[in-house]
């Protein structure tokens, strides 16, 4: 496969191995410093494994995201979105206002809810139940991805349970699938700079896995591009590769590159953030090469790429293109270079220009619909 391309041949032993199996710590260092003619056999190969592992269709979900509150108490040094309580900005939806947004999406054809917001500061498990029971009552058949490690943690605490405890209230509620953030980036190093106050890598394991055992799946990321070494962006697809060893809860997963120019850490005057766009193919590919089929889905996420690179990343072992999202207060607030809404018409000719098949999807890649 590789007989006139020019590259090393240590490149060349790790992509002729990484066709029949996973790719070791060490291998995926090594390609992540590609440059030059060698990242083209890189990416021909991620490509190559996609296809292999998934086919050709590109999936994405018809979802509205439902930021409930920017009110958040766990100050990052990447969000732009977080407000402190007494800051003009400030809000909490209240229930007429969630109920006004899913009736919109559900008219829209939404088959999930990202139910997402700033940490309150006195949340309960009470106080979460209420919002997933007020979206079941009213759209049963509408999945719930929604809330982090980091709020289902603090919500317990506040509530003197155990967080399996929490997690079985929840998922009886009505919560289908767990979304991956509070990952950021897995290593302790690094979130002692840019979230010191969000949950460990220690307990963000343990939640997750928690979360699985109870019976909810949900999404791995990374959020890659601020303090981060390219060894630690390896070490993080590692550990969720050995929670999806363990567990098999992880439904997709997510690279998320950081959009620096309104954090805080950058406008304080932190330099070099921000990946570039070589460095997201890389990942991406990297990605396909060490999660192979053990997570068959990853997700480019357009809202962070723009709809033209995000195009690109799915040559890269990218089969899906996340949800139409329906409003994304966060990334909006963090500058998001096409906007955060999407039709089912512009991801579908994304796909169809690539000659791949757009197929819209269900929050847990267990029920496909085709597009006409």
């Amino acid at each position: 496969m590789f007989d006139k391309l020019s590259i090393s041949s240590t490149t060349e032993r790790i992509l002729t191995k990484s066709l029949d199996e996973s790719i070791t710590v060490g291998e995926a260092n090594h390609l992540m410093s590609l440059n030059g003619s060698e990242l083209y056999p890189l990416l021909a190969t991620a490509d190559f494994l996609r296809h292999q592992i998934v086919g050709d269709d590109v999936t994405f979900i018809n979802n509205c995201n439902i930021n409930f509150t920017n009110i958040c108490t766990v100050r990052c040094g990447f969000c732009a979105f977080g407000r402190d309580a007494d800051d003009p900005d400030a809000y909490i939806l209240n229930d007429s206002q969630i109920l006004g947004k899913a009736e919109r999406a559900v008219a829209n054809g939404a088959r999930e809810f990202t139910l997402m917001g700033g940490v309150l500061p006195d949340a309960d498990i009470d106080y979460y139940e209420h919002l997933l029971t007020i979206l079941k009552d009213a759209h049963p058949d509408v999945a719930i991805h929604g809330f982090s490690p980091t709020m289902i943690r603090d919500a317990c605490f506040v509530s003197g349970m155990d967080v399996a405890e929490g997690f079985e209230r929840l998922k009886d509620a009505g919560l289908d699938t767990l979304p991956g953030t509070a990952a950021e980036i897995l290593t302790d190093r690094s979130r002692e700079i840019i979230c010191p106050e969000k949950v460990s890598v220690a307990e963000w394991v343990d939640i997750i896995k928690t979360a699985q055992e109870v019976g909810i799946p949900g999404s791995a990321t990374i959020m890659y591009g601020h303090v981060e070494t390219l060894e630690e962006r390896v070490e993080h697809i590692d550990i969720i590769r050995q929670i999806q060893q363990d567990t098999g809860g992880f439904t997709e997963f997510i690279p998320m590159t950081f959009m620096h120019e309104y954090s805080p850490i950058f406008l304080e005057g932190q330099s070099n953030l921000g990946a570039t766009g070589t460095q997201d193919l890389k990942l991406y590919a990297v990605s396909r090469l060490m999660l192979r089929d053990l997570i068959p889905n990853i997700q480019v996420s357009w809202v962070k790429m723009g709809f033209r690179f995000a195009q690109v990343v799915l040559t890269a072992g990218a089969n899906d293109l996340g949800g139409t999202l329906g409003g994304d207060e966060l990334s909006e607030a963090s500058g998001a270079p096409d906007g955060v809404e999407a039709s089912i018409e512009t991801l579908s000719r994304m796909v169809k220009d690539l000659g791949r098949n757009p197929i819209e999807r269900n929050s847990k890649y267990t029920e496909f619909y085709q597009i006409e």
